[in-house]
């Protein structure tokens, strides 16, 4: 049976030929690329990078057949530790996908009679004693002595990684993990999310940094971090929540707006997402304060109501239905109101909403962590999003943006937001640029870099042994340097005059420069020249300031190698990396004798994170 082939084959009949076509692009590429070169003896990590709400499962299941295809009998296909999500990853595989033992948590007996003659999937949640269970039943039935195993992890930085990585220990997820890994002849381990930050930044030796890494692009009608948070200015579909006097009021009347165009124009469903809080009493106040605006609505249908929906109706450009009359509109609204079908749900760990109640009809749905990683939320169109936190995360912030997807309406999303929160996504959006664009160059060392005060991801999975942070702003170089060639750094600084105070270069020349640089163990030049690649990858034709300055007598390990002049003009630049050249005497240290001694300067206020595999 060719099982990508079959595949394909039931999405195209569904009428998703784009859909198929991508699918096929991305188990081809990387069934190619990894899968056929597999050795069948090894124990390999990849990673399969995704946006947010990009369509990963469709693009998982593909890799799954090419797999099979390939000469894979086993699958565990991983979710995250909740009983709905697992049953609806199980419900979605037996109708996706034919021609496999498809088994639950509870079906051992089905995985051992079938005995690998079907390949077999096992769809599991991330859950310390189901995984347990599993690893004892792999390991009784004796199959996979002989036979590699398939592990495909779903938000695999969600809960795998070990949490204990800096006490010595290592979590039961991700022991028993492990144990799954090594219990087969050999695996291939597919870690898949959207935001792979804490991935990222594991070590090699650790076992959990992927061999490789491959990104799939969304599909034309997808809107992510570009739409909503592009390189300048503010898009239409931002609303600065610090100059609305009455927000609530104004994000009830605009998705009441909304709401009416899309039901009245054959649409089944639109949703208003309010994210205030992780604090349950936040979302019942947040949920009374909805209610009372739309009483306010009721009460006002005829006069300041009509008014401002007018108002909000003027500003809708939809772009997936003909606009209707704004008479069509606001009888569409009032039958929403007076009938009192509008739904006020409260998502939280005290209340269990099924994704059916908002799956029709006009909804607003409150709430806190619940409305992150893994829940979707059908034609979600307003957004109300004020969740701050002392120590902001980026992956976790990232999991948030319930406003990405393919049914959204790009001419009625509206994004209520503080701007201060707003700039947090925003660069947010331009570090995932920044991975999409090393992985896309094949850069293998990627780099993560963030503004001060946000970081990528939770700390207890970091090693702390082998992570840096490299400072923009600091002024950075080894104290015990030395040259390969002292002439052929010579040689490329000639056109240089000392007469000019900078020059502006390429940052290839800055790495031309670099490579000729031997440093001492206080100066992590590989990681500078990864991070001139990042900042290339993103801009091929990247700047940076180059200072040249001849036959300086400084002396060796003062802790400042630059003249007060010198650090004044590379502190100038601000948003440039910036590379000082001393040509030192060595009258002064420096073993004696002349030497080329660089200094860097990242752009101000950025956190540049470094992973190094060698011990302290």
């Amino acid at each position: 049976m060719q099982y990508l082939k079959t595949y394909l084959q039931k999405i195209t009949d569904r009428g998703n030929t784009k859909l198929a076509e991508s699918i096929q692009k991305t188990a081809e590429d990387v069934g190619n690329r990894y899968i056929k070169t597999f050795s069948f003896s090894t124990h390999e990590i990849g990673l399969l990078f995704g946006n947010i709400q990009s369509g990963k499962t469709g693009q998982m299941f593909g890799i799954m057949c090419k797999a099979a295809d390939l000469g894979f009998p086993a699958f565990v296909l991983l979710t995250t530790d909740n009983i709905v999500l697992q049953q609806q990853t199980l419900d979605r595989v037996k109708a996706d996908l034919e021609g496999f033992c498809i088994c639950g948590e509870n079906d051992s007996r089905l995985f051992t009679d079938n005995s690998l003659i079907q390949p077999a999937i096992i769809v599991l949640k991330k859950n310390a004693r189901i995984l347990k269970l599993w690893a004892n039943i792999l390991n009784s039935t004796g199959f996979m002595k002989g036979n590699p195993l398939f592990i495909i992890d779903d938000e695999a930085d969600a809960a795998s990684l070990n949490t204990l990585v800096n006490r010595d220990c290592q979590s039961s997820i991700n022991k028993y993990l492990d144990i799954i890994k090594n219990v087969a002849s050999s695996s291939l381990y597919l870690q898949v999310t959207g935001t792979p930050q804490a991935i990222f930044l594991q070590t090699i030796a650790s076992g959990w940094h992927p061999y490789f890494t491959y990104y799939f692009q969304p599909g034309d009608t997808y809107l992510g971090g570009d739409f909503f948070f592009p390189i300048s200015g503010k898009p239409n579909c931002i609303s600065f929540l610090d100059i609305i006097k009455k927000p609530t009021h104004s994000v009830v009347l605009r998705h009441l707006a909304v709401s009416a165009q899309i039901l009245s124009s054959g649409g089944k469903v639109s949703n208003c997402l309010f994210h205030p809080s992780v604090r349950i009493a936040t979302h019942q106040r947040f949920a009374d304060e909805v209610k009372q605006e739309l009483d306010w609505c009721r009460a006002n249908a005829d006069s300041e109501f009509r008014a401002e929906l007018q108002s909000q109706y003027e500003r809708l450009t939809p772009s997936k239905s003909k606009k209707q009359p704004f008479e069509v509109v606001f009888s569409k609204a009032i039958e929403l109101l007076t009938k009192k079908s509008i739904k006020v749900l409260i998502m939280n760990g005290k209340t269990n909403i099924d994704s059916a109640e908002y799956s029709n009809g006009c909804c607003f749905i409150i709430g806190g962590n619940t409305l992150g990683r893994g829940v979707t939320f059908p034609a979600l169109q307003t957004i109300y999003y004020t969740r701050t936190s002392k120590k902001p995360q980026a992956d976790t912030m990232w999991q948030h943006s319930r406003m990405f997807g393919y049914d959204r309406d790009s001419g009625m999303m509206m994004v209520f937001i503080d701007e201060k929160l707003y700039k947090l996504f925003a660069d947010i959006n331009a570090t995932n640029n920044s991975i999409i664009s090393q992985i896309e160059r094949g850069i293998d060392d990627i780099k993560l870099y963030y503004p001060s005060g946000l970081n990528p991801t939770r700390k207890n999975v970091l090693d702390n042994d082998h992570i840096e942070i490299i400072l923009g702003g600091t002024n950075y170089y080894p104290f015990y340097p030395d040259n390969d060639s002292i002439e052929a750094i010579s040689k490329l600084l000639e056109p240089f005059l000392e007469t000019e105070l900078y020059y502006q270069v390429s940052l290839r020349l800055f790495k031309e420069i670099l490579s000729h640089i031997i440093p001492s163990p206080d100066f992590k030049l590989q990681a500078f020249q990864s991070i001139m690649d990042t900042l290339l990858a993103e801009q091929p034709t990247a700047q940076g300031i180059l200072l040249v300055r001849r036959g300086r007598n400084v002396a060796q390990g003062t802790g400042a190698l630059l003249s007060p002049n010198d650090w004044q003009i590379g502190g100038s630049f601000s948003d440039k990396a910036v590379l000082t050249m001393y040509q030192v005497t060595g009258a002064k240290g420096w073993r004696g004798k002349q030497l080329w001694v660089p200094n860097i300067k990242l752009p101000n206020n950025t956190m540049y994170y470094n992973v190094f595999e060698e011990e302290c």
